[in-house]
């Protein structure tokens, strides 16, 4: 090695004359490199002034950049050579970006026409955009909507400056109690963070947990209007990120979060600073009880009504079967377990099957773009089959099964089953609220189920915590414990499961006969102890660093919770352990 060394050595000396090495003053510019051009400047010239020179009046619009690997704002300053790849709105950071700079605007819109009023993001709509608050002040007209909307656009049109700043913990106490943000003042109390970014726009300062827009000027896209007291903040999305989609209404997913809102109020835990509370407290048993408790009764709520929905006089009018669908992570598995146990205590009997055992044989599996088997495609399940196996059961008949031996990537003979007058038929799957996936079965003996983690506490009234990452966080904890992957295995996978949830399940999500919201209030203080380690381990200068700094960002707020205080047959054992569901199994008659 010393030899192989020397030579190396003695190779570049000779490449390299002496007279071409020689003393210079320091650079007064810098270099950055995009994908295929570079650009020079000024020394700490925010990055900003180069991606406007270089793509001026870009669509999409850029939001941020991955700088050397590190994910930055446009605002950053440039004191070196770097190498750039952009973050427009097709991507998840920009978007982010993207949503969070128009909720300033929109908090800056409503301050300056209507002073006393707070705005609180309450939570997401389907297909794209926030639902709004306005508190200490009367529901705006929608006159007053559209004042709001058109103060928006001349603070977009005018491209005001978003600026940043670092305050200590003490200054920025001060700052928010003397602007009324009571949340954010308690936040801050419950929190051991020593400083806290500061955005300002239009002389009005706040504090947002993500990065901002450098200023308003790309933020064209959105409209306002008016929504059962409140407003909504109408956004584009990734796929189409300069047009809005189309104005929907979600009643039975509006009723969740109105029973949620209510939810809260009981467990007066409003946000995560109440959250904070209740541990440093010792009132969190308290909290997890309720939530439990509450829980329970919403499932047995379920039961009862399938059970409202069997007619003995009518068999052909009766519910023989129940479809539970949900996004990834959503608690289905025990979900559907405590279901079928609230169902026997109502005398009937059920048997689950599984959606997955239909899978068509692997040769004929559909695949996506990168030619990988789509096994999320509804063409990925042999319905035919899968219908016939239902008809059959529902007339009485026994039928044998189908099983799907994934090893071989082919069905083979299950079980032999039958079903009694007293049994109902429980299938989970991703598909199970799409109406071509049981056509052949009456619509009169079909109960539809969704499942998900429908809402969240957010940090505080400005700052969100999306349900997304909810369920990241739930399936990246469930994913080392029970799969061993890594949180960067599952961090690069989630961008293809947001996929196939985006095109098989939300589209179909109020055919549902209920709604059933498996978030707990108090989970995060229970995840954080299980997640931050292994966000920790998630190597830097990858794409899944990112997003785990990002989770690791908000985390940081929440105080943890002794995991042994929640019960052994809660959701949230199905992805920390200790689920005594674990081993319940349905099995049918032979």
């Amino acid at each position: 090695m010393v030899g192989a060394q020397a030579i190396s050595q003695s190779e570049v000396r000779c490449k390299v004359s002496m007279n071409q090495i020689q003393p210079a003053a320091p650079r007064e510019t810098v270099q950055v490199q995009f994908a295929d051009r570079v650009f020079s400047g000024p020394v700490g010239a925010p990055l900003a002034a180069f991606v406007q020179i270089a793509f001026p009046d870009q669509v999409p619009p850029i939001m941020a950049a991955f700088v050397d690997g590190e994910l930055e704002e446009l605002r950053y300053q440039v004191r070196r050579d770097i190498q750039v790849e952009l973050i427009d709105t097709t991507l998840n950071d920009g978007m982010r970006i993207y949503q969070r700079s128009l909720c300033f605007v929109l908090i800056v819109a409503i301050h300056e026409l209507y002073p006393q009023a707070k705005v609180l993001i309450d939570h997401s709509v389907a297909l794209g955009g926030f639902y709004c608050q306005i508190r200490h002040h009367e529901p705006l007209t929608p006159e007053q909507v559209g004042q709001v909307q058109r103060r928006m656009r001349e603070i977009i049109v005018s491209d005001e400056p978003i600026t940043k700043e670092r305050l200590s913990r003490l200054d920025a106490l001060a700052l928010f109690a003397s602007q009324g943000y009571e949340d954010k003042v308690h936040l801050l109390e419950s929190s051991r963070t020593d400083e806290v970014s500061v955005y300002a726009l239009r002389g009005i300062r706040d504090y947002f947990y993500g990065y901002m827009a450098p200023s308003t000027g790309a933020l064209r896209w959105f409209d306002l209007e008016p929504y059962d007291g409140g407003i909504i903040l109408r956004l584009p999305n990734r796929t189409n990120p300069t047009e809005l989609p189309q104005a929907r209404d979600y009643p039975k997913l509006m009723q969740v979060f109105r029973q949620h809102g209510h939810w809260m109020s009981l467990l007066q835990m409003s946000d995560i600073g109440a959250l904070n509370r209740a541990v440093s407290e010792g009132r969190i048993l308290e909290a997890i009880l309720v939530s439990e408790a509450l829980h329970e009764k919403n499932i047995s709520d379920i039961a009862d009504s399938v059970l409202a929905h069997r007619h003995k006089d009518r068999p052909a009018d009766s519910v023989r079967l129940i479809l539970i669908a949900g996004p990834s992570a959503s608690g289905k598995t025990t979900f559907s377990r405590r279901l079928a146990i609230q169902l026997m205590v109502n005398g009937l009997r059920p048997l689950a099957i599984g959606l997955d055992d239909y899978f068509v044989d692997r040769e004929l599996t559909p695949r996506d773009a990168n030619g990988d088997y789509d096994f999320e495609a509804f063409e990925a399940i042999d319905t035919a089959l899968f219908n016939a196996h239902l008809t059959a059961l529902l007339a009485g008949q026994e039928v044998l099964l189908r099983r799907f031996d994934f090893k071989e990537g082919k069905g083979v003979p299950g079980s032999k089953v039958r079903l009694e007058s007293d049994d109902v038929l429980i299938i989970e799957g991703i598909h199970g609220l799409n109406p071509s996936l049981v056509s052949s079965i009456p619509e009169a003996c079909v109960f539809r189920i969704y499942v998900s983690a429908l809402t969240q506490l957010n940090i505080d009234h400005h700052n969100r915590v999306p349900t997304t990452d909810t369920r990241l966080i739930r399936r990246t904890v469930r994913d080392a414990q029970y799969r061993g992957y890594s949180a960067k295995d599952t961090i690069d996978r989630w961008e293809s499961v947001r996929r196939g949830e985006e095109r098989n399940i939300f589209p179909y999500q109020e055919n549902a006969d209920v709604m059933f919201n498996s978030a707990l209030p108090y989970e995060l203080a229970v995840l954080k102890p299980f997640i931050e380690p292994l966000l920790l381990r998630v190597p830097r200068g990858t794409l899944a660093s990112v997003e785990a700094r990002r989770l690791l960002a908000f985390l940081r707020w929440v105080h943890p919770c002794e995991p042994t205080l929640v019960p052994d047959n809660s959701i949230l054992r199905e992805f920390i352990g200790g689920s005594i569901l674990r081993g319940f199994e349905l099995e049918g008659r032979v």
